[in-house]
């Protein structure tokens, strides 16, 4: 094992230094939180494509291949799939708002009268699934050093809040983009093919499995119904995801990357489904579908190939925790104490300001109204912050799907009408915007709470209740002030502030709540 412990060891050391190098270019508020709006479609693909492709999408995509076969493939086929639909549909549009959060788009679409409740929902999301991927440390580091669980989450997260904080996002984008050839290298054209020939070809898979594992829906209808609304649509509205797109050159950029990233997806999901396949003719009787990939790989593996791909795995779960960190941290500091500071002021001149005065065409603009490296240092220091929050949950929390359930149906069952409606109806308001957070949310946590937190109930009614309270108390009250509304066509077709009124109502609206 010693080579494949110098392989992980020189990728851990490279994520370090790339952290290192990526402060030198954080030079404002716009480089450190979304890249300077400079990616282009290559690196914005890649990185795109790490982010959404964690450790669940990874191990947890073999394991599911591993218990249902090829149709294991669906829950990371609907996270392609939601990426793809937003890339298409809406990625142009969110690009060209030049906002930070998905909270500042609200406050801009509805007057600053959604923005507080939808960032403390966004905040507990992002902070989950923070939490969630960096708990797979332990997993990962026990199958390499035997390691004790609290030691491997504080090693692999104080890897992760290191370089995310020295350098932000562009620190996150270099790694990430490492980290995308190492995942394709390691699991689609070393661990795919190996498995596949160890398991002696699909032809000798059939003849062993069940014809359930070659079924496309073997895993059951309502189950992809279920990731469908959880996943596919949790990819349309979550920071971690917008947050990226932001960093994205041009809308052309972001429509093109985007769904470049989405189509790998998919080939993701089935390459993980047919791995966790071939591991069942393998070893047919793991105690856990989540061993599949460990087990495959310690004894499948030949030495440095072995390294390379657990590298893979890591480079999974770190891409998907350094994007939910900087998130956490990005809307923890924007979008909740930004509002509360004494000064009432927000973001670069503030987040406010950036949410409803940005409209620049590009990312320079952004950089003149960060206020200086005052604004990096209090973004890095908030994630310094939640870091060491993220790392501590994770030292104590046991029950990582449920936690991770809740998250994504707050989410989806509070935060999917409003930002959807505001973005394709023009009649939604800020009333119909908090109804639809507050109805959704807690039906979710209601239903959650009598029916059980893995149920699929919450997340049905969750969307019914809040569509049907966002349409009716919508069309209940007072249209959207005509001058906001100006100010929102104007910043999705791309123009350039000229101090539009409406622009001054949002701002101000927006430093009231």
């Amino acid at each position: 094992m010693a080579v494949d412990y110098a392989v992980i060891v020189l990728y851990l050391a490279g994520m370090l230094a790339m952290g290192w190098w990526g402060m030198r270019r954080a030079k404002s508020k716009s480089d450190f939180l979304v890249a300077g709006r400079r990616l282009g479609p290559a690196m914005y693909s890649g990185t795109m494509a790490a982010i959404v492709l964690g450790g669940a999408s990874t191990i947890g995509g073999v394991g599911l291949g591993y218990q249902y076969g090829l149709s294991g493939a669906w829950m990371v086929f609907t996270i392609g799939l939601g990426l793809l639909a937003l890339s298409v549909f809406f990625a142009g549009r969110i690009a060209r708002l030049k906002v930070y959060t998905v909270s500042e788009m609200l406050d801009l679409r509805y007057g600053g009268s959604a923005g507080l409740i939808s960032g403390v929902v966004m905040w507990a999301y992002t902070l989950m699934l923070a939490v969630t991927s960096t708990i797979a440390y332990a997993t990962i580091f026990d199958v390499l050093f035997g390691m004790d669980r609290t030691l491997s989450i504080i090693l692999g997260g104080a890897i992760v809040v290191a370089y995310s904080a020295l350098g932000g996002m562009w620190s996150i984008t270099l790694t990430d983009m490492v980290q995308f050839v190492v995942k394709t290298i390691g699991v689609l054209l070393l661990l795919l093919p190996i498995a596949v020939i160890k398991a002696g070809g699909f032809a000798e898979m059939r003849a062993q499995l069940p014809d359930d594992y070659f079924a496309p829906l073997g895993i059951g209808g309502q189950t992809v119904f279920t990731y469908v609304l959880i996943y596919s649509f949790g990819m349309l509205i979550g920071q971690d995801i917008w947050q990226r797109v932001f960093t994205a050159r041009s809308d052309k950029v972001a429509r093109l990357g985007g769904t470049a990233a989405g189509t790998y997806c998919l080939a993701y999901a089935l390459a993980g489904a047919v791995i966790g396949t071939a591991a069942k003719v393998l070893y047919p009787h793991l105690g856990s579908p989540d061993d599949a990939f460990a087990t495959i790989v310690k004894d499948a593996l030949p030495m440095g190939v072995r390294g390379l791909v657990l590298a893979a795995a890591l480079s999974a779960v770190m891409s998907t925790s350094s994007g939910a960190l900087i998130a956490c941290a990005t809307v923890a500091n924007n979008d909740i104490w930004g509002r509360w500071r004494p000064s009432g002021r927000r973001g670069g001149d503030d987040g406010g300001h950036d949410g409803a005065h940005g409209g620049g065409r590009d990312g320079a603009q952004d950089g003149a109204h960060d206020g200086g490296r005052d604004e990096v240092t209090g973004n890095r220091a908030f994630i310094l912050l939640m870091g060491v929050a993220v790392i501590a949950i994770a030292i104590t929390l046991n029950d990582v799907v449920a936690a991770l359930t809740v998250a994504y149906n707050l989410l989806v069952g509070g935060l999917l009408v409003p930002i959807l409606g505001g973005l394709m109806w023009k009649r939604g308001t800020g009333a119909g915007a908090l109804a639809a957070v507050a109805v959704g949310g807690v039906t979710v946590i209601g239903l959650m709470f009598s029916l059980g937190v893995l149920a699929n109930e919450p997340i049905y009614y969750g969307l019914i209740a809040s569509l049907v309270a966002y349409v009716v108390v919508s069309l209940a009250t007072r249209p959207t002030d005509a001058s906001v509304l100006a100010a929102w066509r104007a910043r999705l077709a791309g123009e350039p502030d000229r101090g539009e009124p409406g622009v001054a109502v949002a701002q101000s609206t927006a430093q009231r709540v």
